[in-house]
Order: structure tokens, then sequence, then C-alpha cells
């Protein structure tokens, strides 16, 4: 028996979708099956389509499928947590990072999904306490500089303890999934969605302290803005969910599994990440290869080897 009797669709806002969502509803109505979509979105889908809301789409759907980029994934991934759906997302444009297939390969991964030859990612989320409201993303929540305000002064507080101050423009706090998007542009690391953490990074900073830093999936951050801070707008995916002012706090957790996505294995992370962000070898490591093996005792050429010493 197959798995899929139930498909939720979530679409991008703007781009014309229709030939994937026709293949995607005669795919399913072939097998007997359900096309649910959101209210706003169904019907755009099919005047058939099930209409639910989005706390029943990751309830009742086996599968729920983002057609659109990455911003279109992270809002799926967002209506999924809490359930048990998984999430395929379906390149509807340019190359994004989240998603698995492009469009002409929708109805074998459909059929690879249904005969249950795929694997299942989880993938964290953060959750920033604002207020007493809580909000949820995937990829990041964002303290960023008011136009035509002070900078950001931010204080970071691992399990309660100060432990550093940030003046920046902005202060981002990354899932492993986010650290290829704005922390990425800022200057920070690249790190595997395998990895359990999260990645907070300054945006533009003038303070002495100018790293990344990465912490345990266990530990708790909070983000203070400090007296000589403007007032900043916190972001969620790059969603405006609210505004800080000096002396408030915002609470910031680790979401562990929060969602999960398809993956049918054709590409990796990794050679997803080469192409979305053009990785190539290095001119000047292909350089130093060209100039091995070294020339004569005395040559410029070639690599200069150094003894290192255990003080190193």
């Amino acid at each position: 028996m197959g798995l899929i009797s139930a498909v939720g669709v979530v679409l991008h806002p703007r781009r014309d979708c229709s030939p994937t969502i026709r293949t995607i509803t005669d795919w399913t109505r072939d097998r007997g099956g359900q096309v649910l979509g959101l209210t706003g979105e169904v019907t755009r889908i099919d005047p058939a389509a099930v209409v639910v809301t989005p706390e029943e789409l990751p309830l009742r759907a086996d599968l729920i499928l983002s057609l659109g980029g990455d911003g279109t994934m992270l809002r799926a991934m967002r209506l999924a947590a809490g359930g048990d759906a998984p999430v395929l997302g379906v390149n509807v444009g340019r190359l994004g990072f989240l998603a698995e297939v492009d469009i002409p390969d929708v109805p074998d991964a459909l059929s690879a999904i249904d005969g249950h030859r795929f694997s299942l990612e989880p993938r964290s989320g953060v959750r920033a306490t604002i207020g007493g409201r809580e909000e949820l993303a995937f990829n990041d929540i964002v303290l960023v500089r008011s136009p035509g305000r002070p900078s950001a002064a931010v204080q970071l507080r691992v399990e309660g303890h100060p432990f550093v101050n940030y003046a920046a423009d902005a202060v981002i706090v990354a899932t492993p999934t986010g650290s290829t998007a704005y922390s990425f542009s800022a200057g920070g690391p690249i790190v595997s969605p395998s990895a359990e953490g999260l990645l907070v990074t300054p945006v533009a900073p003038h303070s002495a302290f100018n790293r990344s830093l990465f912490l345990s999936s266990g530990e708790k951050l909070a983000l203070e803005v400090l007296r000589t801070s403007g007032e900043l707008a916190v972001e969620a995916d790059g969603r405006l969910v609210g505004r800080v002012c000096p002396g408030e706090t915002v609470d910031v957790t680790m979401v562990p599994d929060a969602a999960t996505v398809v993956r049918l294995g054709r590409t990796t992370f990794y050679q997803r990440t080469q192409r979305k962000l053009r990785i190539a070898g290095s001119a000047e490591a292909e350089r130093a290869a060209d100039a091995w093996p070294p020339g004569p005792a005395g040559s410029a050429k070639g690599p200069v080897e150094v003894e290192r010493g255990t003080d190193q």
C-alpha cells in the first residue's frame, strides 16, 4: 500500500505553478487521494481541492509539497511544524538550497515517496520569545537596526551569564539550515544541516569582538538590547515579527527536529551549496599545486617546509 493519500500544496505567492499543480492533482486522484490547499491559495490549485486551515494542514496531509523557492519552502516548513507530514521542495524558478526536485521530476518523486524509496532529513528550528509571544523560524532570527536609528547594541547571555557585547547593524541567530543565508553573507561559516546548535553572527560589526559564535543545542541564549542601542526590528525568516527597545530581552532557543524534509538521494547538501554559492577550486591552491614538486635547493619554486613545534 502506498504512503500518500492526502497531499498538501503550498504555493509561491506570485509564480505560475499551474502545470505542476495539474501534474500533482492528476497523480493524486489517479490513486484515489485528496489534494489539500490553504484558504486563499486553493483557488489557484483546483476547484475540487479540500480547503484546510494552516493548523489542519500538517495533521491531515501525508506529504506537503512546496512549489516555489527557498522562501516558500521555509513557509511550508513552518506550517509543517507540529505535525508528522514531511515537506518536499519543488523548485519553481531559481535554484534553491532547500528544493529537492525540479518540475519535470515531480511524478517520479511522488511515486518514489509512495513506494517508500526516500529518506527523511530532520531540520531544527529557532524560537524567539518576544514580550511573551513566540515566533518560529527555520533560517534565522535577526535583531536589526531600524533606519535612521542608532546601531544595534546587543549583549549575548549564554546560560544566564554575559558573554559578549556586539555593536553592529544587526545580530543574526541562525540554524544550521540558515548558515548559508544571511549569516553567510555577513561572513559566517557554512554549517552542516546535521549539526545541532545555533550560530550567532554580527552584521557589519564595529566592536572589538567581531566573530561568529556557535552554541550547542541545549544552551540557553538571551539577547539583551543595551541602553546605547536604537530600537531594533525583529525578523524571523525575513518576516518582520516585532520590535524591541533598549532594556528588552529576546530569549532564543533551538527547536530540535521541528520539521522534516524529503530527500531522494539525488544531491547532497554540499553539492547544492557548491552550485548555489558557485564554490570552485581556489586559484591560489591550483597555482601551488602546479608548482609542486619543489625546485632545486635554494629555488623559490615549491612550498617551504616549516618544522612545527609542540607549542604552536
